[in-house]
């Protein structure tokens, strides 16, 4: 079993930066691919990036290109999202997944294990 703990979310200033972490409590997360997704207030959960099991390939929705980095440290299995010049509409709640199959689509259906979340405020 996989149990997903994200951290690093807060209130930060538009132009700001944040680290979030997602580390797995169980089973190694080296092995799944995972993805990073938000829930902005009144808006479905939608993708914001994804990484490959050991890290080779990446993906970002258009909206966060060049801002947002995924990487990930199997060593400390741990998955990172890091959201430089953060705008306003990137205010959400941020959750990471864990895909076992490996196959890092963008679909929620796809990720078999969710963490709870992390909250991100942008302010203007």
């Amino acid at each position: 079993q996989v149990q997903l703990v994200e951290s690093g979310g807060g209130l930060v200033q538009a132009g700001g930066s944040l680290r979030l972490s997602c580390a797995s409590s169980g089973r190694t997360l080296n092995n799944y691919a995972t993805g990073w997704f938000r829930q902005a207030p009144g808006k479905e959960r939608e993708f914001v990036a994804r990484i490959s099991r050991f890290g080779l390939t990446t993906y970002y929705t258009d909206s966060v290109k060049g801002r947002f980095t995924i990487s990930r440290d199997n060593a400390k299995n741990t998955v990172y999202l890091r959201m430089n010049s953060l705008k306003p509409e990137d205010t959400a709640v941020y959750y990471c997944a864990a895909d076992p199959a490996g196959r890092g689509t963008i679909q929620e259906r796809d990720y078999n294990y969710w963490g709870q979340g992390t909250q991100v405020t942008v302010s203007l």
